[in-house]
């Protein structure tokens, strides 16, 4: 059975967004946490997302030329949406894009390799914890979920997640969506490793202890 890792961007104070969903603060110019990041979505199997973090991704990565572009389009992925197929011709949401403009990332006019993928992904509309299942009992290396907040909340709340990987930027926002709001109960966590950045942010991964 693979692991399901969370990746998430993340406040000083715990926030992975401001309250009207922004997340730009969270691009910074750290080349050496950059290059961390982009290693750590090439350990991934699958990347797995809610429906309003795919609208953005799909709308930008398959002609980005950015160094995420590689692992985000090249490894299959799976929608969590109650939509059905029609998810993978929805709008594309401005958020992802707006945020990358803000940070500086490039785009090409051209579909780059593994662009195609989006428009293949698997579409999961069944209950969370039994879709979750059956991806973790399929052999592989492990699946990497992106988020949006509400369906990493519920990742959370479900205790489906095995490891927290938490890229804690070196900002505060002082309000904004949390990613552990929708805990029952404290959840105690054991620290597997920790690097900082010469930029000030940190790599810090837990499990369940």
């Amino acid at each position: 059975m693979r692991d399901l890792i969370l990746k998430m961007s993340i406040s000083l104070d715990g926030f992975v967004s401001d309250l009207e969903g922004r997340n730009a603060w969270m691009f910074g110019a750290d080349q050496e946490a950059k290059a961390w990041s982009v290693e750590m979505l090439w350990t991934g199997g699958l990347h797995i997302m809610g429906s309003r973090s795919f609208r953005d991704m799909a709308a930008w990565w398959p002609t980005s030329t950015d160094a995420f572009a590689p692992p985000m389009n090249e490894i299959p992925k799976v929608v969590f949406s109650r939509q059905g197929l029609d998810i993978l011709k929805a709008a594309p949401g401005p958020a992802l894009e707006e945020a990358h403009a803000r940070a500086g990332a490039t785009q090409s006019a051209a579909l780059q390799p593994g662009g195609e993928s989006w428009s293949q992904a698997q579409v999961a509309g069944g209950d969370l914890a039994e879709e979750v299942a059956r991806l973790k009992a399929q052999p592989g290396k492990p699946i990497i979920a992106h988020g949006g907040v509400r369906f990493a909340r519920s990742l959370v709340a479900q205790g489906l997640v095995d490891q927290f990987v938490l890229a804690v930027a070196p900002v505060a926002l002082g309000r904004g969506q949390a990613l552990f709001s929708d805990l029952a109960a404290p959840l105690r966590l054991e620290l597997v490793s920790a690097r900082a950045f010469p930029g000030g942010a940190m790599a810090q991964a837990y499990r369940p202890a």
